[in-house]
């Protein structure tokens, strides 16, 4: 059974940090690209930021830039998107996917992650005083 779970959401203040990881089941991760998504509330999902299968390319959205950081530990079968410097607005539920196409670009990563072929269940981060 093809599984992915988050874990490490949860309420830290401005300028916070946190980790999240996204533990793969039922298939091996070598050969997908992974994507962390969010949606807030009354918005539409986006992209956050991906990581190929190959090359270990990554794509970052603008918003989160030089303070969020995907990484990928294949002998574990897990993703990590490392959060620093949370703001306010990066308050959503963030999904992480896998995608067995293998790339990891801008085009990939929009229209919510059509592409994608696996999600998890999502995990709640809160940044908030």
């Amino acid at each position: 059974q093809v599984q992915l779970v988050e874990s490490g959401g949860g309420l830290v203040q401005p300028g916070g940090s946190l980790r999240l990881s996204c533990a793969a089941s039922g298939f091996t991760l070598d050969y997908y690209a992974m994507g962390w998504f969010r949606q807030a509330p009354g918005k539409e999902r986006e992209g956050v930021s991906c990581i190929s299968s190959s090359d270990g390319s990554t794509y970052y959205a603008d918003s989160v830039k030089g303070r969020f950081t995907i990484s990928r530990d294949n002998a574990k079968n897990t993703v990590y998107l490392q959060m620093n410097s949370l703001k306010p607005e990066d308050t959503a539920v963030y999904y992480c996917a896998a995608d067995g196409g293998g790339l990891c670009t801008v085009a990939t990563m929009g229209h919510g992650g059509r592409s994608y072929d696996y999600w998890g269940q999502g995990t709640q981060v809160t940044v908030s005083s």
